[in-house]
This record gives C-alpha cells, structure tokens and sequence, in this order.
C-alpha cells in the first residue's frame, strides 16, 4: 500500500504544474521556466484606446521592421496572453542573448529605438522612458525575455 501511495504521489507531481509555472503556459513551449524575475516601476501610464489590437499592431511593425533589415533577425518578439498582455522577446541565433547582461543590452537597445518614436518626442519623455514605459503605455503587463535555449527572465510591469 505504501509503495501504490508513493508512486500515485510520483506520478502526481509529474503531472500537474509547479507553482513557479502555475499561470504561465508558455513557459516551456516558448521559453524554459524564467530564473530570474524584477517588477519595473513605469513611469508612463497606460495609454488610454491601448488594447488587444494595438499591441499585436506594435509587434507586428517592430517584427516586420526587423525582416526589412538586409540579415536575418536575431530574435522573435510576439505578444501572447487573452488580451496580448505579454510581450515574448526570444532569441533564435545561437548564444546571442543567452545571459542576463546581454539581453539587458537588447532591451537597451529596444529603448534607444523606442526613444525616436513620435509618441516619445511629441510627450517630450525621449530622454526619461524606457522600453518598459513604452510597453506599459501599450498595456503589456508582462515581458519575458529568453535565449531560446536555457535562460529567461521574467519582467513585470507595474
């Protein structure tokens, strides 16, 4: 009886979901379980008319911006979630951002794009907001960033 017991209890936790995925079901589809998680405290409020249309709409153009370049993409950014509330930035070369530090560097980098938007230089906010505050005038609520491999970070936009 004690071993059925011990392997009822094997096969339960193989099954159901850790409390560390719980809620994500992307987790290991499109990234690894995120190590590592932050809370971004934005500056910018969410934008009023942000929705579920105008977020796809924003990966759509930067997506389709990226595949204008004369190489390929680095990575893929897409939005999931009911409402598209979560940005997914992943890799898909080799060990191009397959450390915290460097997937700093891209999100950097996506700030310095952000930063010559028109919505940045009419709010006169170019030289204050990030890429996060830009996300968070979106309405994303969630930014998961990952090698494609074995790193991901989560960021949470409050």
């Amino acid at each position: 009886m004690r071993i059925f017991r011990l392997g009822v209890i094997v096969v339960w936790m193989a099954i159901v979901p850790s409390a560390a995925n719980a809620g994500d079901r992307h987790a290991e589809y499109y990234y690894p379980t995120p190590q590592s998680e932050e809370t971004y405290k934005a500056r910018a409020r969410t934008l009023e008319g942000s929705s579920r249309r105008s977020r796809i709409a924003f990966v759509t153009g930067l997506t389709n911006r990226m595949l204008q370049n004369p190489y390929p993409p680095e990575f893929a950014i897409f939005a999931k979630g009911a409402e598209a509330e979560k940005l997914i930035i992943v890799a898909v070369k080799g060990e191009a951002y397959d450390t915290l530090f460097r997937m700093r560097g891209l999100l950097a980098t996506l700030t310095a794009v952000a930063r010559v938007t028109p919505l940045f230089e009419q709010g006169a906010v170019q030289d204050f907001f990030t890429f996060f505050d830009l996300c968070k005038m979106l309405g994303f609520k969630r930014i998961t960033v990952s090698d494609g491999r074995s790193f991901a970070h989560r960021i949470n936009i409050d």
